[in-house]
């Protein structure tokens, strides 16, 4: 049995020089001409429209091919290059990419984007409604999977040798709309329309095995094997999406995977008159990559995403080694040298026993040999600090859907526990806590804990979260290995998040500093003497200014509510999740509304006029945090509706929040929200994007705030620029036990009166009760969020920074310098550390111009 099974019988070419032949032609025109004849051509012999077609959608279409052959030129003799280099490789294994939209960044990156839109102008369209056509790319729940995106955008443009793998989700995130308060969601088919982007690779599909039953056997030598059989297969089908580098000539390749059935349907059932029957194995072969991230509740819904992940580590696995394969044959003696794998948060985690099962199982290597390999060529991501979100798998699920994985995995875990009993003999209590197999009346795998045994790298994503981790969480692993463990902070792309999103300001840094800023994010600190200069600070808030003008386009049209662009744009848009407090955040809003209310000039006369955007997708299945998205909704009715309360307050939930609305939020925003409680953020990319485009910063000591604070004291050797409240992760584990809300809520006069106002029901007179489960969260002292903790802090800091906003000259200061502070949060950056200490790739230019 071989791992390469060929599911398409395809007929092979017959020429005398293929290279030749069929590849050997001039290279496709950069100019206005050659991109407008293309267009043309796409739209009238691709797509057989004529002059009169009035949809935007063929014309985007045709421009996106006209870039995809540019891209597919450059992709191909990148790939060529770095065989002829002979370089070691990487492979990005993630379940999310939150790519978004395409168009922009490509042109941007290909350098084209003036002369598209001159060409465009030509055919008499424009290029902002062809870029609203694109549907968001929402494979992705949130920053892990808009990391993953922005990692691929880094490596191409540092001209790194970096695959990415994924799967290609039918449905992605779902669309988010609110009705009656309430969130409710509907599917994101954002294939709907097809991707003109990605090219099928059908010659490189996969088959992947599920259930079955293990058998032993002897093989021509003698020796004893073990093969996978019975088993029930789909097909790993690939969809190759370029990633351009920017304006180096190098495109890599991101390959995700959609599932198919090995059969169209049962011809057997089919002739029996029982048509649903016969397809019923391609339905359940196509479910696999149906839709993004089930809610894993159900016993169901952990089955199939447990298959996600296994889908996602056998196909990719089997698409490198057969690419080894074909350069190399089966010496693997140099493959550990060679490639490398980086496991993107638990979830790829199966590939560990996987890459056992092949080399062992399909390439016949001995288990020590076999072993080598896996543990010399695997790294590994981890996300969080969250336990409950490590994820763990029943022994009896994993044995069912597995079995050959699972016994793998009993068996590297028989090695591994021999290696800590010989460390520390007798410990039977730290045997158990890093065993692979938590014991117990269902056992459960663990999945984290494989992937550390199974990696030469261990990594978190900011400097306090890989600290934390070592010293909680993976402790006894550390104390095992630490040389292992070490910490890449994360960054996000200034390409998306400043020269495309915010074309004005990307403008701006051009006159002033050059365009080196795109590729050296840190040439951004030389902006630091025209913060002193009034003409540049006028400059600088025009241009905030005017994005705060589109935000307020965004928010009228999605939420039906006026924002004025004069008053502080106050922004919390992530992930809604009890950590990340967006519940602090709208208790701040009511104290804000009380104030207003009571109407003592003392406490009103220095108004700071403020208006509060949150947006964020809540878990289908997280009950409280629906419940507090309907809290963030109701509130907004009450204080947009009040006549005594104007313009000096307002509040607006974004529905349905996604990386095209990021692209238009992260410019126009004044102040930062990063107040999640400290010691649960692992890093954070928000606040990066936020800081690059002169948003400043309230939040606490938590995940990447500390660095960015950092960076801002070593730019102005003060801590101005960064409003810091709450209490740091050390006091929030000393409070645990002794934490007394309560208390701390009668102490409190402004808290007292946000309590009062929530209990009494008035921003739910019509459904009492509403609010009970929030109010009662608030006020237990086993709350692990210490929302009442942190409340005064939290309201002292945000008083600091409406006085601060007052001083417009000042406050477009502190911008600038944010802006100028934030070279370290390029990923850029983090990819060159990655490569530094983990890949330890060559970088490699292509021929391509």
């Amino acid at each position: 049995m071989s791992i390469n099974h060929r599911t398409h019988n395809m007929r092979p070419l017959r020429v005398s020089n293929p290279t030749t032949e069929l590849f050997a032609q001039p290279p496709l025109g950069m100019e206005v001409a050659d991109l407008t004849a293309d267009i043309r051509r796409y739209f009238g012999n691709f797509y057989g429209r004529d002059k009169y077609c009035r949809s935007s959608h063929y014309p985007y279409h045709s421009l996106v091919l006209t870039l995809r052959d540019r891209l597919m030129e450059r992709a191909r003799k990148t790939r060529f290059a770095y065989e002829e280099a002979g370089v070691k490789h990487a492979y990005y294994l993630s379940l999310e990419f939150l790519m978004g939209r395409t168009l922009g960044n490509a042109l941007l990156n290909l350098g084209l984007d003036t002369v598209a839109a001159e060409a465009l102008g030509q055919l008499g369209l424009a290029l902002e409604e062809l870029i609203d056509n694109e549907h968001d790319a929402g494979l992705g729940n949130g920053g892990l999977g808009r990391l993953a995106a922005c990692f691929l955008d880094s490596c191409a443009t540092l001209q790194l040798p970096v695959m990415g793998y994924g799967i290609r989700y039918e449905y992605g995130m779902f669309r988010q709309r609110i009705e009656n308060s309430r969130q409710v969601e509907d599917p994101d088919h954002w294939l709907r329309d097809g991707s003109s982007w990605e090219l099928e690779r059908p010659e490189h599909t996969r088959r992947i095995q599920y259930q079955g039953r293990t058998e032993f056997f002897r093989d021509a030598q003698g020796k004893q094997r073990v093969r996978w059989i019975d088993s029930k297969d789909v097909l790993a089908v690939p969809y190759d999406t370029p990633i351009p580098g920017y304006r180096n000539g190098t495109v890599n390749v991101l390959r995700l995977w959609s599932a198919a059935a090995t059969d169209e349907f049962d011809l057997g059932e089919f002739n029996a008159g029982s048509y649903p029957e016969s397809v019923a194995a391609k339905n359940a072969a196509e479910n696999i990559t149906m839709v993004l991230y089930p809610n894993d509740a159900s016993e169901n819904g952990k089955e199939l995403r447990l298959r996600q992940q296994y889908f996602l580590a056998s196909a990719s696995l089997q698409d490198v080694l057969e690419r080894w394969e074909l350069h190399h044959g089966i010496d693997f003696s140099r493959f550990a040298e060679q490639n490398c794998f980086q496991l993107n948060d638990t979830h790829p985690s199966c590939a560990v026993p996987e890459m056992m099962r092949l080399l062992i199982d399909e390439y016949n290597l001995e288990w020590d040999a076999a072993w080598q390999i896996t543990t010399h060529t695997m790294a590994y991501t981890n996300h969080t600090l969250l336990p409950e979100a490590l994820e763990r798998w029943s022994v009896h699920l994993f044995g069912h859907l597995l079995p050959r994985l699972l016994e793998i995995i009993y068996e590297i875990n028989a090695h591994f526990l021999t290696e800590v009993a010989r460390r520390w003999p007798g410990d039977t209590e730290r045997l158990a806590r890093m065993s692979l197999i938590e014991e117990g009346p269902v056992p459960h795998v663990r999945m984290a804990y494989l992937a550390i045994v199974g990696s030469f790298s261990v990594n978190g994503v900011a400097a306090l979260h890989s600290e934390l981790l070592v010293q909680g969480l993976f402790r006894d692993f550390y104390e095992l290995w630490p040389s292992k463990f070490n910490n890449k902070t994360n960054g996000v792309t200034q390409r998306r998040w400043v020269a495309g999103s915010n074309p004005l300001l990307r403008q701006l840094l051009d006159t002033t500093l050059g365009n080196a800023w795109l590729t050296r994010l840190d040439e951004l600190r030389r902006l630091a003497p025209h913060a002193d200069d009034a003409g540049f600070r006028d400059q600088w808030q025009t241009v905030k200014y005017r994005n705060k003008e589109r935000l307020a386009k965004l928010v009228l049209r999605d939420c039906g509510v006026v924002f004025d662009p004069n008053a502080l744009f106050d922004v919390q848009v992530k992930r809604i999740h009890e950590y990340k407090r967006q519940l602090l955040n709208v208790l701040h809003v009511i104290h804000l509304y009380s104030r207003l209310k009571t109407g003592d000039p003392a406490l009103t006369k220095d108004w700071t006029s403020r208006c509060v955007l949150i947006g964020g997708k809540a878990a289908p299945g997280y009950f409280i945090a629906k419940r507090i998205i309907t809290l963030i909704c109701k509130v907004a009715e009450v204080i947009n509706s009040d006549p005594t309360i104007g313009n000096r307050l307002k509040l607006a939930f974004l529905p349905n929040y996604r990386v095209s609305a990021m692209e238009i939020i992260a410019p126009g925003t004044d102040l930062s929200e990063q107040i999640s409680t400290a010691g649960k953020e692992a890093s954070g990319t928000g606040n990066m994007k936020f800081m690059m485009n002169g948003a400043i910063t309230i939040g606490t000591l938590d995940g990447a705030n500390i660095e960015i604070r950092e960076e801002l004291i070593k730019l102005t050797g003060n801590d101005d620029n960064f409003f810091l409240f709450g209490l740091t992760a050390d006091e929030v584990e000393a409070t645990r036990g002794a934490y007394d809300p309560n208390a701390l809520i009668a102490a409190d006069a402004d808290l007292s009166r946000v309590m009062k106002l929530l209990e009494s029901g008035h921003f739910n007179a019509f459904e009492p009760g509403l609010f009970e489960p929030i109010i009662n969260a608030i006020r237990s002292p086993h709350d692990p969020w210490l929302v009442a903790a942190d409340f005064r802090s939290f309201v002292d800091a945000q008083e600091r920074a409406a006085t601060a906003y007052r001083d417009r000259a000042g406050w477009t200061r502190m911008s600038i310098l944010n802006t100028a502070a934030s070279g370290k949060f390029s990923t850029d950056r983090t990819m060159q550390e990655y490569n530094a200490e983990i890949w330890k790739l060559s970088s490699v230019a292509s021929t391509s111009t």
